[in-house]
């Protein structure tokens, strides 16, 4: 049955964070509790949306499973076009359920600290979930600027001196990819007059060699900005210090907004790259850079000490695990890719939320302290060993902890290892997918098992001094606002390890179009003859 009103559930996303966020500024701030059942509102009503947008394409209520909204009824490539797939569903499904996690997290305190955090927080909604839902270049950068005009507030929020260090050097750099991606933009613009990314693959074969050549400028330019925000080495070198220096719900959701850059890189490189005149360009650079990405993660997580600047080389590895991936151009590979990203986004996020409540128990001092007094004590007389109750909040959150290095590692048996071991699957099995990439291959498998090994040991060390080095540790005061997001964001990653072969089959049907420019093609071609009023289905 055709609801021809269902067609404008793909404006929600975009509208609601607009509408909620503008209102939000008019509510007094001494009204805390309102402001956050408002946001709060709006988020779950994001989260609903986005379920039933995922359910819309999976069975496939669009033609091709693909979802157009033309503003204004003005036909591709000329007006602003929103597009939704199986892969733009499910990576608004990731942002709800982050975002709902986050907000809630900060509820009793870090919403708190600063003035107009919940407007901030649906301003950055907004841009994150624009970003995933435009098929355009140039709205892509508006919403671009949307997210990082919003995360500039949300990293300086509350501000101290570590705070604001950290907050004007991820400005500077941002302002940096902005402009470069300003630059890429009238680059490939004034080469193909187009910035519809469906347009643009088309146009690639009526280009003359010069013109192509222009295009590859603008188009490397342009991704200097993603790398940036994927944190490429050495593009990334920002990140480590934003993540360890933001409150902890405004990191967590900057875990997500570094998937933004990969998720774009996924869409344009497979939409223009994977066959044509320009096949093949910018794979090897990003298959090398993901590499060498990914052997800085590990030398810093190894280096690393502080439990915020660990999650934030995680996130490092995990990002250049997805762009090495990605740079094999195969789409066999990036459903496995996929999975792993929304696995390593959800573990690293609840580790960021961890570690605030981690550091209720911790002394600075007394781990070492009591770590080297039991390296060298003799006990001659042993007593008779008597057991100790673990107090509820310090048994929570060893069992959290445990869960998110599990996964963060890729160790057995949860969503982390299956990603991991699906890769290695993919990578080694020649009756699935051909890649003729030799020794590299091997490379990619050994410093992925190496950023597991070197996660293990920074995090094991840390859960050392932690739970087991700290004499008589005080159970910390926790709050139900606090320990939900926590268990709600591991208990996506236990849905995801049990759940794996149905979600495994719904992102290969989400990486089969990507490739195939055809596809959207016939979808903007079936739409733009379609005439009629303001956001008429496309039935």
């Amino acid at each position: 049955m055709s609801l021809p009103w269902l067609h404008h559930l793909m404006l929600a996303p975009v509208l609601l964070p607009l509408i909620f966020g503008a209102g939000l500024i008019l509510v007094n701030e001494r009204h805390h509790q309102k402001k956050f059942f408002i946001n709060l509102a709006s988020t779950l009503a994001m989260l609903a949306t986005s379920v039933a947008l995922l359910l819309l394409a999976d069975h496939e209520y669009w033609p091709d499973g693909i979802g157009l909204y033309l503003s204004a009824n003005w036909t591709a490539p000329f007006g602003i076009v929103l597009l939704v797939d199986r892969l733009t569903a499910v990576m608004l499904l990731l942002a709800s359920i982050l975002a709902s996690a986050s907000l809630i997290f900060a509820m009793n305190r870090w919403s708190r600290i600063g003035v107009h955090f919940h407007s901030l927080f649906q301003f950055l909604l907004m841009g994150i979930n624009g970003a995933f839902l435009t098929n355009d270049l140039f709205n892509l950068f508006v919403f671009f600027e949307v997210m990082l005009a919003a995360s500039y507030g949300l990293i300086l929020h509350g501000y101290n001196s570590v705070r604001i260090r950290a907050g004007m050097q991820y400005i500077v750099v941002n302002l940096l990819a902005s402009f470069f991606f300003l630059m890429g933009v009238a680059l490939i613009y004034a080469t193909t007059g187009t910035l519809n990314m469906t347009d643009l693959a088309m146009r690639l074969s009526m280009l003359s060699p010069e013109d192509l050549m222009l295009l590859k400028i603008g188009v490397a330019i342009l991704a200097l900005a993603f790398l940036t925000k994927s944190a490429m080495w050495p593009l990334g070198f920002w990140l480590p210090t934003t993540y360890s220096a933001a409150s902890p719900p405004v990191a967590a959701m900057m875990v997500l907004m570094t998937k933004v850059g990969v998720y774009v890189l996924i869409r344009l490189w497979l939409l223009l790259f994977s066959e044509g005149p320009a096949a093949g360009f910018g794979f090897d650079l990003l298959l090398w850079g993901g590499l060498v990405t990914l052997a800085f993660g590990t030398i810093g997580i190894l280096a690393s000490q502080e439990p915020g600047r660990m999650a934030g080389y995680a996130a490092v590895i995990s990002s250049g695990t997805l762009l090495a991936a990605v740079g094999y151009g195969q789409p066999a590979l990036i459903n496995v890719a996929l999975f792993y990203l929304i696995s390593s986004t959800l573990a690293v996020a609840a580790f960021l939320l961890l570690i605030e409540l981690i550091e209720r128990i911790r002394t600075p001092g007394a781990a070492m302290l009591a770590l080297t007094m039991e390296a060298f004590a003799v006990e001659d007389t042993p007593e008779e060993p008597v057991g100790k109750a673990i107090p509820g909040a310090l048994a929570f959150l060893g069992l959290a902890f445990a869960c998110c290095a599990l996964i963060i590692t890729g160790l057995p048996p949860l969503s982390g290892f299956i990603a991991k071991f699906s890769l290695f699957h993919r990578l080694l099995n020649p009756t699935d997918m051909l890649i003729e990439r030799g020794v590299v291959t091997w490379v990619v498998i050994a410093l992925v098992v190496l950023s597991g090994l070197a996660g293990i040991i920074s995090l094991m060390r840390f859960g050392v001094r932690t739970f087991w080095a700290v004499q008589n540790p005080v159970p910390p005061h926790l709050q139900r606002s606090e320990v939900m997001p926590v268990i709600t964001l591991l208990l996506a990653c236990l849905l995801l390890t049990v759940q794996a072969g149905p979600t495994m089959a719904y992102l290969e049907r989400s990486t089969d179009a990507l490739n195939q420019p055809e596809v959207y093609l016939n979808r903007l071609g079936l739409t733009a003859a379609v005439g009629g009023t303001f956001g008429e289905s496309d039935q």
